[in-house]
């Protein structure tokens, strides 16, 4: 058994290469081989977001706080709110963050596959982002 206390991980700026915006990353959890799961808390000030991405075996978005915004490639954005509970398909090109005029905060749980969480590809355009009814 391992118990992770709060305050002994460390918070992370989310880069600027995967996101827009200001958003803060605190780990909550990584397994050890042969697991593969890892989740964390991720906050997105107004306007926030991630680049587009895929995850090789899926990802599962739990909304905690504020108002956010996600959409898959092809579809139409939606707006999300906490209880809302997202997954995306592996391989399924998405992007998230919050709404223009409201943080959020959700729990993203995704699986390593073969050293790989997440592939990263262009940033969201403010046309792309704002392109919502």
């Amino acid at each position: 058994m391992e118990i992770k206390r709060i305050g002994t991980q460390q918070s992370s700026k989310g880069p600027e290469e995967w996101f827009t915006g200001t958003v803060r990353i605190d780990p909550l959890f990584q397994t050890e081989a042969p697991a593969r799961a890892a989740g964390a808390n991720v906050t997105f000030e107004p306007g926030a977001r991630t680049a587009w991405h895929t995850h090789p075996l899926g990802q599962t978005l739990i909304v905690t706080s504020g108002c956010g915004l996600v959409q898959r490639e092809g579809g139409t954005i939606e707006k999300i709110y906490p209880g809302d509970v997202v997954w995306f398909p592996p391989g399924e090109k998405h992007w998230h963050g919050a709404s223009p005029n409201t943080a959020m905060t959700h729990i993203a749980i995704q699986e390593y596959l073969d050293g790989k969480a997440v592939y990263w590809m262009d940033k969201v355009s403010d046309e792309q982002y704002l392109n919502f009814k």
